[in-house]
């Protein structure tokens, strides 16, 4: 199928209430698109006005050669005519079914001969490792086998796109990790389109190929995560994607240079013109190093707070009025009150304006 065309949507609830506005976004055929940002940003009112569950205020959706729906001409089509599939945080499955007539129900209200009926659900529940589960009622199964489920049921309909509303939320912490393996290879054996929603920005990262990333309704940037992650078009995009969260740094313009204290950084020549004399650096925690001798282009610091993590270790360092995390994979760990150095790493900054904007 061609890609997912959404040009100027928008939705309102009141005259008050915004949910989307103006949305412009090209979603290719067979990739695995995540709509991202926190509660109430309209990523799940987005995925269901493609949905066809939800009608826009205005713009249009074309779903391949077909327009779903127009504000100017009224066209909408229906929820099962556009070739969708919909996976709920629910998983909305009968307690009083097996699995493999969970999995097989509509196929079978829409008269699918058995023959053609056992053959799909061979192949699925060979796919995604329900083989064994096939005769099992779903009240016996765990989340990630439910997740499983859920998602066979509308694969075994061949839809063209496959629409999932936050479906690992309800897992713990190692099933969500387990599942976000499955969907990536479900994607890469399957081809299918994906649009997948949630706040969780690390999801977002592991499985994603592009990233829609939202914001009180709004389209913040949309690229491939590592796009986002190491050049993100405004302060907002670098804040949510990336965790530990992002540094930000206050700085000033001199000449053809940024000052941060004593530390004196050459300003690239792409960002010479659109810089004001007051800027941000957005530095990641790995972007920042930590010494226990002074160089040149290091700032003092005192740590504030220890985070081991197995791999690595976590500073928190107070340097002037600001308070900077830091990676460090080092030998020899710092330990509380220490006096330390921090030096900026990275080569490619990341500047932001007055408003916000990237500008480097």
């Amino acid at each position: 199928m061609p890609d997912i065309v959404l040009d100027k949507v928008s939705k309102s609830f009141t005259k008050q209430t915004h949910a989307v506005e103006d949305l412009s976004l090209v979603i290719p055929d067979g990739s695995f698109t995540t709509l991202l940002g926190p509660s109430g940003c309209g990523k799940t009112t987005t995925l269901r006005m493609i949905a066809g569950l939800e009608q826009p205020t205005s713009g249009e959706i074309v779903i391949g050669d077909s327009v779903v729906f127009s504000g100017k001409t009224g066209a909408f089509v229906a929820p099962a005519k556009r070739d969708l599939g919909l996976v709920f945080q629910s998983y909305a499955l009968w307690p009083h079914f097996t699995v493999a007539e969970n999995i097989t129900f509509g196929l079978e209200i829409n008269s699918v001969g058995k023959k053609e009926i056992n053959k799909r659900l061979d192949e699925i529940a060979s796919a995604l490792r329900l083989d064994s589960l096939l005769e099992r009622y779903t009240s016996e199964l765990s989340g990630g086998q439910q997740q499983r489920v859920a998602i066979a049921r509308v694969l075994i309909m061949e839809p063209s796109v496959l629409l999932l509303d936050e479906p690992l939320s309800n897992l713990d912490a190692t099933l969500r990790m387990e599942m976000r393996a499955e969907l990536k290879r479900l994607h890469r054996e399957t081809g299918a389109t994906i649009i997948y929603v949630t706040h969780d920005q690390l999801e977002a990262l592991t499985m994603s190929s592009h990233i829609a990333l939202l914001e009180s309704g709004e389209l913040q940037q949309f690229s491939a995560p590592l796009e986002i992650y190491e050049r993100p078009a405004n302060r907002f995009a670098a804040d949510f994607v990336g965790s530990p969260r992002i540094n930000f740094i206050d700085a000033t313009l001199d000449q053809d240079s940024l000052s941060w204290g004593d530390v004196t950084i050459p300003l690239p020549k792409s960002a010479k013109e659109n810089v004001g004399p007051r800027v941000s650096l957005g530095l990641r925690a790995e972007e920042l190093g930590l010494s226990r001798t002074c160089g040149p282009g290091m700032v003092e610091g005192r740590v504030l707070t220890v985070l081991p993590t197995g791999a690595d270790w976590f500073y928190q360092v107070r340097v002037a009025d600001e308070v900077l995390t830091i990676r460090h994979n080092g030998e020899t760990p710092f330990d509380y009150e220490d006096i330390v150095y921090v030096e900026i790493r990275s080569k490619s900054l990341k500047i932001f304006d007055d408003a916000g904007k990237a500008v480097q």
